[in-house]
C-alpha cells in the first residue's frame, strides 16, 4: 500500500474591510460636495449634486394604498440661471419642493423618459430645502427636458445583428 500525502492546509484570509479606511485615529473627513449647473447635465448622468430653484410643481399621482400608506408623485420644473429640467419627485420630496424654494439635490441622476431627460432622486439621494434665498431666475428658455434624444447604434453593432 502506498501512503497518500496529507493535504496541505489552505490559508484563509479575512475579507477586506468595506467602506472608508482610517489611516490614523482621527475622524473620517468627508470632502465637500461639488455642485453642477443645469447646462452641464446630459443623458444617463449619475451622482449629481445641484442647487436649483423650483419654478412649477404639478402633482401627477396621489393615492392611498390598502395598508393606509400614501403615495405621491409630482413633476416639477427646476433650474438655475443656465437652464431648467423636469424633476420627478416622490412623497416627502414634494414637501421641500414648493414653487420659489431653493432646493439642494444630492446624489440625483438623469433618467430618460420617452427620449427626454428627467432629473430623478431615488432612495440613495436627498432633496432638501436650502436655507439660502435664490438670487437668480430660472432660465426657462433653455429647457433640457424639451430636447429629444435618440439612441444611435454603432455601424459595427448594427452589421453584427
Amino acid at each position: 500500500m502506498s501512503a497518500t500525502p496529507a493535504p496541505t492546509p489552505i490559508a484563509v484570509s479575512a475579507p477586506a474591510p468595506q467602506g472608508p479606511r482610517r489611516t490614523d485615529k482621527g475622524p473620517i473627513v468627508k470632502k465637500p460636495a461639488t455642485f453642477v449647473q443645469v447646462k452641464q447635465l446630459g443623458p444617463t448622468m449619475t451622482q449629481l449634486n445641484l442647487k436649483v430653484k423650483v419654478h412649477v410643481v404639478r402633482v401627477i399621482m396621489d393615492k392611498t394604498r390598502i395598508d393606509g400608506s400614501r403615495i405621491r408623485v409630482a413633476e416639477a420644473i427646476v433650474g438655475d440661471s443656465t437652464g431648467c429640467v423636469i424633476a420627478t419627485l416622490r412623497n416627502e420630496q414634494i414637501d421641500a419642493a414648493q414653487p420659489g424654494n431653493l432646493i439642494e439635490v444630492r446624489n440625483g441622476k438623469i433618467e430618460m423618459f420617452k427620449g427626454y431627460m428627467r432629473l430623478v432622486v431615488d432612495k440613495w439621494g436627498k432633496v432638501n430645502k436650502s436655507a439660502e434665498t435664490p438670487s437668480f431666475t430660472v432660465a426657462l428658455e433653455n429647457n433640457l427636458s424639451s430636447v429629444e434624444y435618440e439612441l444611435v447604434e454603432d455601424n459595427a453593432t448594427a452589421e453584427a445583428q
